[in-house]
């Protein structure tokens, strides 16, 4: 593992560092944790682990080294993309807990229960099978998790962090089809404003207008089409689109995955509103609107820009809405239990 300035690696190499993202300091401050539980069962037993326990404990270090490596390796563009490196520390790092379960000493087995019945409702379905029964084996056991029942706590736990896992990687695909969406967006207003350059009386003149036959034409910018005039009603139509951004941002959560989906969710406004405000005067000027085919000025043709840009929303407001569902999907380990007390503050229960 690398080792950078402000970085202190203790006798396990696990990391305190600064110059990270919270990601990894919460990534690796939980490896650490786990490094800690293995190496105090180790040393509960004066005589040794027996075989199998010391094969169980190498596989836990495995998982462990990996999840360093993953979490500090240098990222690239295309790591962030695929979302390579989080599986790979997330994965190992729930295999190394499922492996500490089985290790776990029977004297301390039974206060485990709650945390993996917790894990299991957040990730898995209450007609899961596995979840039912470990249900009704702790409730009849006082929450106490038995060794009779530690078999079954482990497969729990282990099919909880694999859901969790799933939930992870379509949160990170929907994060992607975003910034594939941005990027599509953002590639073809630049286009439509290099052709109005290029070819101002293919392009730029559809969004001027004559509103009078015996009037000289009306363009944003003067009364002769030009590249500068695609500029800057794509531009004020980008302006809106921020602005409508910015006001939505209310209603916008943070999320704890190491994905920014609310990000791109405000991103993809921007070329949207560019794009909406050049299709919006189109429209206009190609009399699709009834009763409003010719615009008197460049003020009103750039008002209008305006309002197309933040229009944007009534689309992108969609979009946000399955962002929000995808989020609320990835469960963080009290999501479930706030929402069960939000329920039961609206029906008045404390």
């Amino acid at each position: 593992m690398s080792s950078t300035k402000n970085t202190v690696l203790d006798a396990d190499k696990d990391v305190a560092g600064y110059a990270r993202s919270s990601w990894w300091q919460s990534t690796v401050a939980h490896i650490a944790e786990l490094q800690c539980q293995l190496n105090r069962i180790k040393s509960l037993s004066p005589q040794g682990l027996a075989p199998y326990e010391e094969e169980i404990a190498d596989k836990i270090e495995t998982h462990l080294n990996a999840a360093r490596q993953a979490a500090d390796r240098k990222k690239n563009p295309w790591s962030i993309i695929s979302g390579a490196d989080i599986d790979r520390a997330f994965a190992n790092i729930h295999r190394a807990e499922s492996k500490i379960l089985r290790l776990t000493p029977e004297g301390e087995l039974g206060e485990l229960g709650p945390f993996v019945l917790a894990n299991a409702r957040q990730h898995l379905g209450a007609e899961d099978p596995r979840r039912a029964k470990l249900e009704a084996q702790l409730q009849n056991n006082g929450d106490k998790l038995t060794e009779e029942l530690r078999g079954l706590a482990v497969t729990t736990l282990l099919a909880s962090q694999m859901a969790e896992e799933t939930e992870r990687a379509k949160a990170r695909s929907f994060r992607n089809i975003l910034l594939a969406s941005v990027m599509a967006t953002a590639v073809i207003a630049g286009v439509f404003i290099f052709w109005g350059f290029l070819s101002p009386s293919s392009i730029a003149s559809n969004i001027c207008f004559t509103p009078d036959p015996n009037k000289k034409q009306v363009c944003p910018i003067g009364s002769t089409a030009t590249g500068q005039d695609m500029l800057i009603v794509m531009a004020f139509g980008s302006a809106a689109a921020a602005f409508a951004a910015a006001v939505s941002l209310k209603g916008i959560q943070g999320t704890s995955t190491p994905y920014s989906v609310p990000l791109m969710l405000v991103l993809l406004r921007i070329p949207v509103g560019a794009l909406a405000a050049l299709m919006g005067l189109v429209l206009i000027h190609g009399g699709f609107v009834p009763g409003l085919s010719n615009l008197d000025s460049g003020p009103q043709i750039i008002a209008w820009a305006i309002l197309f840009g933040i229009l944007q929303e009534s689309v992108t407001r969609l979009v946000d809405r399955q962002g929000k569902d995808v989020l609320d999907n990835v469960r963080g380990a009290e999501r479930e239990f706030q929402a069960s007390s939000a329920r039961k503050s609206d029906m008045g229960v404390s």
